[in-house]
């Protein structure tokens, strides 16, 4: 005697098996795509950022080695350069050493020139100015028998989100 098993087919459509199952696709890869979003909010933002601290400290680099130009030009007045940390702006010195009829000593064209260069960094119509305020110093090493004189310009100012940034130019005179 031979014995049939019996099977049960059980007959389900295809759709009935995947009910559900698109949906949940879906909202994963809305998942994956909101996270993939964020992420490149978040490069844009930071490369924002970065871009305007670069910006600053290009003009920086600018205001310093404008500075460092003006001292090398006049280096009969180099202690007159020295400047302690100040964050306010120099006074229009006398004379006016501007005009071409007032003849300037070397010292009142060092007192000129840390006018002119203030003005470069407090003025904001010219676009050279640093965010926040700015501290800045010039500082004056005398030569010795067997090193010339160097003179140090700092610039610090206050970045958006960065804190304080500094910028050091040492230049041999």
């Amino acid at each position: 005697m031979r014995i049939t098993p019996i099977t049960h087919t059980c007959k389900q459509s295809k759709l009935s098996i995947q009910k559900g199952v698109g949906l949940i696709e879906v909202l994963v890869a809305l998942v994956i795509l909101s996270v993939g979003l964020l992420g490149i909010a978040s490069l844009y933002v930071t490369a924002l950022q970065a871009k305007t601290t670069s910006l600053s400290r290009m003009k920086a680099v600018i205001l310093a080695q404008d500075m460092a130009d003006r001292i090398r030009a006049n280096p009969s007045g180099l202690n007159n350069y020295a400047l302690t940390i100040s964050t306010t702006k120099t006074a229009l010195p006398n004379p006016d050493c501007s005009t071409t009829t007032v003849i300037c000593s070397a010292a009142q064209i060092a007192l000129y020139d840390k006018y002119q260069w203030d003005n470069m960094i407090y003025d904001t119509t010219r676009g050279m100015n640093l965010p926040g305020l700015v501290s800045r110093s010039i500082t004056v090493t005398a030569a010795t028998s067997t090193t010339p004189a160097t003179v140090t310009i700092d610039l610090i100012w206050q970045e958006k989100n960065s804190g304080d940034l500094t910028y050091t130019l040492q230049i041999q005179v």
